[in-house]
């Protein structure tokens, strides 16, 4: 049985949060390790469920895996192997990251579906399509994709959404293909910059980074590096909204600020007043926030991820809100929970309406996923009394040293076993 959190609401947070590595860029570059032989260093690693995840099936593939702090060192052999199984893939989305890597070191990639979020169908279509278009072959087969190629050659492979990890698989799969390879409509995310200049310093040609184009010119051969993993964006955001919720004061860390200007623009409309430095910002909320609609988009739009807290701000905000949900259809499952809390909402296809009130009422709710989770216990901090909050494994996914920051900016919050 999972754990649960017992948070006792009616604090404001107080202080400073430093935010370790992004958990949607770690494990994409831990998959790029694969793509060459000898031993890369990822540092700035977040100390979170999906790492050691990750680990179990790079060395399912052969590789030697080394976890110590935040530092991961991948040793990858000479001929990886091509087959990830059900048991090591089953737990967690990312694992399908893998399938680009190895179609290009091994011309053969058996991965098994992935398992991961309860929050809506993330078909491989893309990931598909993109890949035949480089020369493989690819179907599912047995419950796992299936993908082959004699040889991968350059293509103009264009998305129809500009999907994060079909993006990074044509990538990591372009890399070593011969020729050029433009992929159109791709992914802007930071992670995706990350991955790419991870890349860069293994040898990958690319250009266009951070833009709806990307441009990669295969190489012969890759070889290994050293490479330090951007902040958390979803975890300093996570904390930016908490400050506005409970009105408080909370200056987090280790974050690239321009990677949040949307974000940190929404939280300015609420009322909160925001300043950034180099690698940090800081949000003060005076007041009881405002109400304000959200709308979730591709990067740089509002993020998917940080949906479940832009329903917590506008459930205790001054006002009516609409938020939208364009990218994923089950993240609203949420709302259920919410109200438990005594949010009022309604639900109309992808928008919810949420007229805000003063204070949330505690009760026993259930984490559905990692943002689900992070969102119920930031509802937790604006009820009266205890609220439990169950299957907090996924927040562990997501969210490294979740407890000891909360403690660290004043909230009552206890972890205990579930059957407590």
């Amino acid at each position: 049985m999972s754990d649960r959190f017992l948070v006792t609401g009616g604090g404001r947070l107080v202080g400073g949060v430093v935010v370790s590595g992004a958990k949607n860029s770690v494990l994409k570059l831990m998959a790029a390790a694969l793509l060459a032989e000898g031993t890369t260093t990822i540092s700035n690693c977040p100390d979170i469920l999906d790492v050691p995840l990750m680990a179990a099936v790079l060395e399912g593939l052969g590789c030697v895996v080394r976890l110590d702090g935040d530092i991961v060192e991948i040793t990858t052999p000479e001929t990886p192997r091509y087959r990830a199984d059900f048991e090591a893939v089953e737990k967690f989305r990312a694992s399908v990251c893998v399938l680009g890597p190895l179609l290009a070191r091994c011309k053969r990639a058996i991965v098994a579906l992935p398992g991961g979020d309860a929050i809506g169908s993330r078909p491989l279509d893309m990931h598909q399509q993109g890949l035949r278009q480089l020369g493989a072959t690819s179907k599912i087969e047995h419950g796992c994709v299936v993908a082959e190629a004699e040889a991968l050659h350059g293509a103009e492979v264009s998305l129809e959404f500009p999907s994060v990890g079909a993006t990074e698989n044509i990538l990591m799969a372009a890399v070593l293909a011969t020729g050029e390879t433009t992929i159109i409509n791709a992914a802007r995310e930071p992670d995706i910059v990350d991955l790419c200049d991870m890349l860069v310093q293994m040898g990958a040609r690319i250009e266009g980074a951070g833009t709806s184009v990307l441009s990669v010119v295969g190489v012969e051969k890759l070889h290994p590096t050293s490479h330090r993993v951007i902040g958390d964006r979803i975890v300093a955001a996570t904390w930016g909204i908490a400050a506005a919720i409970t009105q408080g004061d909370v200056e987090v860390s280790g974050i690239d600020p321009a990677h949040l200007s949307l974000v940190l623009d929404k939280l300015r409309a609420v009322g909160a007043e925001v300043t950034t430095r180099e690698n940090s910002f800081r949000v003060v909320q005076r007041n009881r926030p405002v109400a304000v609609n959200f709308a979730t988009l591709p990067y740089p739009g509002f993020p998917t991820d940080l949906q479940p807290m832009a329903i917590v701000l506008a459930a205790v905000a001054d006002g009516t809100s609409v938020i939208t949900e364009n990218i994923f259809e089950a993240r609203f499952r949420f709302v259920e929970e919410m109200m438990r809390l005594g949010a009022q909402t309604r639900i109309d296809g992808h928008h919810v309406a949420i007229r805000g009130i003063p204070q949330l009422s505690s009760a026993h709710v259930w984490s559905s996923d990692i943002r689900a989770g992070a969102g119920l216990v930031l509802a937790a901090l604006v009820a009266d009394g205890v609220t439990i909050v169950d299957d907090v494994f996924h927040i562990d996914r997501g969210y490294p040293s979740f407890v000891e920051d909360l403690k660290s900016l004043g909230v009552e919050i206890v972890r205990v076993p579930a059957s407590d």
